[in-house]
This record gives structure tokens, sequence and C-alpha cells, in this order.
């Protein structure tokens, strides 16, 4: 099947990248970014898609009311499908009533711990520190009309440190969203995963340590993990 996927994005749009370079490197046509929008007019994540050729939109805010709505964007742009990356405003009702179980977000801990209003970025990081959890991680999810609800599609662990600043646990785990997220998101995308058929394997907690020094093992492990090897056909 293929898709045509919009990217929706508040911020610097690092989730962005790695999408689009994951895609660029299966070099198959069956998922492609064909808009990248945001309700923020300096967003970074702009500046990379038009680096990239990729259309960009402004979408209705309170900040620019006559900007065109979400679900006019999509439309005109013939985009079926939306994944979130670092877009902190709740999606409009009408929009997900016409993409059900096309639209999907990635959260920087281990939902349901950690989520909902006002929890993004840093504020995820300090929270997760400031309770003691020795393990926070990525959870990609379905997106409903709550913040940080909808159902889990995957979840990946990375160990929290005893010298941990929420800096160093950001970085850590976005190392494992920039793997995760691409996947997931072509992998529905393109309907090789079905709402009710999600694998959600998480790898034993021994082995955390090792794995998140080493990208090319983090790769392996989670293509392992959830079935998302790409074909031979379409590997760099």
């Amino acid at each position: 099947m293929t898709s045509r996927i919009a990217v929706f994005a508040s911020g610097g749009g690092s989730n962005l990248q790695a999408l689009l370079e994951y895609l660029a490197r299966r070099g198959t046509a069956e998922s492609r970014v064909v808009v990248v929008a945001s309700d923020r007019p300096d967003a970074g994540a702009l500046t990379r898609a038009r680096q990239a050729d990729i259309a960009t939109e402004l979408i209705r805010s309170p900040g620019a009311p006559e900007a065109p709505s979400a679900l006019d964007v999509m439309r005109q742009h013939r985009a079926d499908f939306i994944a979130l990356a670092g877009f902190l405003r709740l999606l409009p009702k009408d929009l997900l009533a016409e993409y059900p179980s096309r639209v999907v977000n990635i959260h920087p801990a281990l939902l349901p711990a950690f989520g909902g209003a006002g929890m993004y970025g840093d504020r995820v990081h300090r929270a997760v520190l400031q309770s003691g959890a020795r393990v926070s991680g990525a959870t990609v999810h379905y997106v409903d009309e709550e913040y940080d609800h909808g159902a889990i599609l995957a979840q990946w662990p990375v160990p929290v440190l005893a010298d941990d600043t929420v800096h160093s646990l950001s970085a850590r785990v976005l190392k494992v969203e920039h793997v995760l997220y691409p996947r997931v998101v072509e992998a529905v995308a393109s309907g090789r995963w079905r709402f009710g058929s999600r694998p959600r394997a998480v790898p034993e907690a021994a082995s955390l340590a090792l794995m998140h020094w080493d990208e090319r093992r983090l790769v392996a492990d989670i293509e392992s993990a959830f079935g998302l090897a790409p074909t031979s056909s379409s590997r760099s």
C-alpha cells in the first residue's frame, strides 16, 4: 500500500529528519513524506522540510487564526497518514475522525507513565529523574482526543543511570526514538502493521546497558524484536 505521510511538528524536527533519512535509505516508494506542517512559523522542522524539497504549511492556531486547518492541509496535499513529531497541540476531532488509526505519535517515556497534558520534552525526563525510576524509554502510539492516550504500538526501554541529568537521559531516549519511530511509522503507514495485530516486544532488562551504547546493535535488536527489518532489496 502506498502512503502519503504528513508530519506535524512544533519544534526542531529531529524525528522528522530521522524519518526522512530512513525512508531515503529504504529506497522504496511505498511511503513518502509529502508535507510538513507546523503551528509555529519558526519551527526548525519547516526548515528541514524545505532543505529536503518537501512542501511546508503553517496550520491554524491561536497565533495564526487565518492559516488553513489541519484537515484542509491534509486534503490539499492528498495525505493519508499523520506522524506527529513534537507537535504540542491536540488534534481536532474532525481530523481524527477522517483518519482513524492513521495518526501516530512518539512520546519520550514508557506510557502510560509520565504522559498527559504538559508532559513533553525535558519536562518528561525531569519527572522521570525526580521519581527515582530506573528505566525510561520511548513509546509509539496511536493518537486520539487526549494527550498520550491512544493505543500503544511499540515501546523500547532505556536505563536511567545514577548520574543521569535531564540532558543525558534525553539524549539516550532520543537515540532510541530515531531508530524506533521511523520504522514503526513506515510499517503502519504502508499497512504492514494493522490495528489489533501490534507486536509489543521489548528486550530483557539485563541487556539494556549494552545495547544503548552500540547503535548498530540497537537497530538490529529493534528490527528483530518487532519484525521491522527491511527486505534485502531495500537495504542501504
